[in-house]
């Protein structure tokens, strides 16, 4: 150590000395020019702060002008370091002149020893890094939030570290080998089952690609997304002992449910309690839960009818509109946060009282209730959907005996007498019982009072009935609707009575659940079952009074009947087995511009819909019509999975719709009609050009 004329103390070269923090400073020739980062200090502080300072600094003397020693040091070597500390000072764990441990070298050049210290340092292996953060986590018990402490790192990467740690050792090895890659070997850290990991590993053909190993590695399991963990939620199935899967390097949405029997388990016993407490409070013969509605179910069903309020119940209607509307009149124009509580309290019970009296204008029979049950079963939505009104076949009520004159009965269609014996057509006997011809009987009991017509007589005035019917009918259009949905109304609505109308159409409704999964679930068929169960709250119980009610209602309420009614016998599917359709599908496609029908309101392209099912070169047609090349070229890269990911989240919102689901654009949307044409024939003509308005991909529905 020497000392110069003003007494600075110089330590000899390779001395280590413990200099004062507020004394040191950055070395100007150190080879680190981009600054470190804050991550970076932020850790040093965090291990200085736990171990203490496991490498000492390499500094030199300052120099002035006159190459006099100034006092502070110049660090060539552990700048992080440094940095972290003055961190420390910063934040008062430590003193400024807190004294750090250095070597003094005055021999070297800084540039090259701090180029030095950098270059010739090898990183530990990440598979080492891994398992080191497992074992301080077994073996001192120590947490991700206390490891994160002590390493300077968050709680989150610890996590990550740590599942890595606990991936099977053999695939640790593969991917030190070189045989697996950082992305793959995270893919494989979302189960800690090694047996499950090996048996995927081993399963892998060429295409060893992340989103194949995760979608192998849960595909037992059930995504947080689906409707069975959104109808338990998360709290229920861990407190029921599952376990959720969370995949820490993705995007999870929430995670797996490892175990998707416990979760059918708990869905099916929610809704049976559901199930119970509907039947307890209303009385149904039976309850049954499903989590799919059996479709199949093979039963009639029935609906709720209208009911007469009493007196006090229309009283008590009247009442709460009545305080309703004033209190709406005392406080018009003040917003709701502006409104006392007891003012926005009494709103609230009045709706509430308004809508339970509502309820009550339509109910079921009582006779259907005692005979009929209910399906509660699990909504697309992930909530309990609650169908009522179904009736098994073996508790119908049976149908009574059709009397007819003179003791004769039909049953099953047949006629038979009082003594059980079939009668003949004409339905003719002779004085000992023997039929005779329908001519030998009008001769001989012409003059007999009350005798019946013969079959054969009835057949020839009601076929000159029918030819009367036909040609009136033709005259008055009118009456002809009226007619029609009618015959369509009795056989839509209800079961068993397909002959309560007279004209000879037979409405056919194709089931759509086979053809695409889940449809019958989506929210475009809840809306056409609400729409249907609508008008059959409102039908007639009796089949018999269904022409009275369709012929006294308004013409727009029988349009409307009759527009349910046909709209449920439309096919436009296109099955492979069915070549010879084409001019059906031509005209579900003018049928589709004619209605001006947008699918965008009612399917998105998703995944599961559609991208995950179409080749990666469709997926990128889609995006490019929708968003352009820019877009399209960002996800080209892409594997297949992440390319269909990615481009679900770029097609929503867009209106982008594939060929088969677009329509022609109508032609009165050219015209500057103000309204859509009402009646057929003012409606375009088939080759009328052009896509629907806000519709940017014109091409003809197939």
């Amino acid at each position: 150590m020497t000392t110069n004329a003003n007494t600075i103390t110089v330590p000899e070269n390779g001395e280590t000395v413990f200099i004062p923090l507020n004394k040191l400073k950055k070395h100007p020739r150190n080879a680190r020019k981009t600054p470190h980062s804050e991550a970076s200090i932020e850790g040093k502080a965090a291990s200085i702060a736990a171990k203490g300072m496991l490498q000492n600094l390499v500094v030199e003397p300052e120099l002035d002008a006159e190459g006099e020693p100034t006092g502070f040091y110049l660090v060539s070597v552990g700048e992080g370091r440094r940095l972290a500390q003055l961190l420390r000072a910063k934040r008062k764990q430590i003193k400024k002149i807190e004294p750090i441990r250095c070597v003094i070298d005055t021999a070297n050049d800084p540039a090259e020893i701090s180029l030095d210290e950098n270059v010739n340092r090898a990183d530990l292996h990440p598979a080492d890094e891994f398992e080191k953060f497992r074992e301080l986590s077994e073996d001192r018990g120590w947490g991700a939030e206390e490891i994160a402490a002590r390493f300077g790192k968050s709680a989150h990467v610890v996590m990550q570290r740590l599942r890595l740690g606990a991936v099977s050792p053999k695939l640790i090895q593969v991917y030190r080998d070189g045989g697996l890659t950082m992305d793959q070997l995270q893919a494989f850290a979302i189960t800690d089952d090694h047996a499950r990991q090996e048996q995927v590993y081993e399963n892998l053909s060429y295409n060893k690609e992340p989103w194949i190993i995760r979608r192998d590695l849960t595909a037992n399991n059930v995504a947080a997304s689906d409707r069975r963990a959104v109808f338990i939620g998360p709290e229920a199935y861990t407190e029921a002992g599952g376990y959720i899967i969370r995949d820490l390097f993705t995007e999870d949405r929430g995670g797996y449910f490892e175990d998707a029997a416990l979760l059918d388990r708990l869905v099916l016993d929610k809704l049976e309690r559901i199930a119970a407490q509907v039947q307890e409070a209303e009385g149904w013969k039976w309850v049954s839960a499903y989590i799919d509605f059996p479709h199949a179910h093979g039963m009639r069903r029935t609906y709720q009818h209208p009911v007469e309020l009493s007196e006090e119940q229309e009283a008590a209607y009247d009442a709460a509109q009545a305080e309703l509307e004033e209190l709406s009149a005392d406080w018009n124009g003040t917003a709701d946060e502006d409104m006392p509580p007891r003012v926005t309290e009494r709103y609230d019970e009045l709706e509430a009282e308004i809508e339970r009296i509502d309820g009550l204008r339509h109910a079921y029979d009582p006779d259907e209730i005692t005979r009929g049950g209910v399906f509660v079963v699990l909504n697309h939505d992930g909530q309990a959907r609650i169908e009522r009104g179904f009736i098994r076949p073996e508790d119908e009520a049976p149908e009574p005996e059709e009397e007819e004159a003179d003791g004769e009965t039909v049953i099953d269609g047949v006629r038979v007498n009082g003594d059980g014996e079939i009668i003949g057509e004409d339905g003719e006997y002779g004085e000992h019982g023997n039929p005779v011809s329908a001519l030998d009987a009008e001769d001989e009991e012409a003059e007999e009072d009350g005798k019946p017509l013969s079959d054969s007589l009835i057949r020839d005035l009601t076929a000159h009935r029918t030819l009367g019917l036909r040609l009136a009918l033709g005259e008055q259009p009118g009456m002809a609707l009226v007619a029609v949905t009618h015959a369509l109304a009795a056989q839509t609505f209800y079961r068993g009575n397909g002959e309560a109308h007279c004209l000879e159409i037979r409405p056919i409704s194709a089931s759509l659940g086979g053809h695409a999964d889940g449809i019958e679930d989506t929210a475009a068929a809840k809306a056409l079952a609400d729409r249907h169960a609508g008008w059959a709250s409102d039908m007639p119980r009796d089949v018999s009074e269904l022409w009275g009610f369709i012929a006294g209602l308004d013409h727009a309420s029988v349009m409307a009947l009759f527009a349910h009614c046909v709209a449920q016998t439309v096919n436009a599917l296109k099955l492979p087995w069915e070549q010879n359709k084409r001019h059906a599908h031509e005209t579900a496609g003018r049928l589709a511009t004619a209605v001006a029908l947008d699918m965008t309101a009612h399917w998105t392209p998703t995944v599961r819909a559609y991208l995950g099912r179409v080749t990666k070169a469709q997926i990128l047609v889609a995006v490019r019509e929708a968003l352009g090349d820019e877009a399209a070229e960002r996800i080209a890269g892409k594997k297949k999975q992440e390319m269909a990911e990615a481009a679900e989240q770029l097609l929503a919102g867009t209106g982008w719709l594939p060929p088969l689901l677009r329509t022609e654009r109508p032609a009165w949307l050219d015209d500057e009609q103000p309204e859509a044409p009402a009646m057929a024939e003012d409606m375009p003509e088939a080759d009328s050009a052009g896509t629907l308005e806000n519709e940017p991909f014109p091409v003809a529905a197939e």
